[in-house]
């Protein structure tokens, strides 16, 4: 969303409205693509595209159309029928090789053998413990 920007604000309260800001633009666009699914059930979530919902989301505010409807909002806006009319292709092709990042100013050989050659699958197994009477207060030094 900021495009590789650094966040301008140079306090801590200032930083905090930045990044509150940032995820809930965010969460609205998401929202916005998920309410523009409730007519079409038969499309999974991950076919929308966060980037065709902020390009109409900047296209809207920028130009002020759609803003004040005249007739009755619906669920389905004009970030909801960009985002349906640009849905993500169906099925997406398994990765093949691991990602790899070039850095063309490293002193190093590019990964130097470090990083796998091919995708790998990896399992988590967690464990949730959950504290009948909760967890006792750290004394403060």
């Amino acid at each position: 969303m900021v495009d590789g920007r650094v966040l301008r604000s140079r306090s801590i309260d200032g930083l905090d409205q930045e990044v509150y800001a940032l995820l809930t633009a965010y969460q609205a666009l998401i929202r916005a693509g998920d309410d523009a699914l409730t007519g079409r059930p038969e499309v999974p979530m991950e076919r929308i595209s966060f980037t065709v919902l902020l390009a109409a989301a900047t296209d809207t505010v920028t130009a002020g159309h759609g803003i004040f409807p005249n007739t009755l909002v619906d669920l389905v806006s004009t970030i909801g029928h960009a985002a349906l009319g640009d849905l993500l292709p169906a099925h997406r092709r398994q990765r093949v090789k691991a990602r790899t990042r070039k850095n063309p100013t490293s002193k190093y050989g590019p990964n130097a053998g470090q990083h796998p050659q091919k995708a790998q699958n990896y399992t988590v197994r967690t464990t949730v413990a959950f504290f009948a009477h909760g967890l006792n207060s750290r004394s403060r030094r």
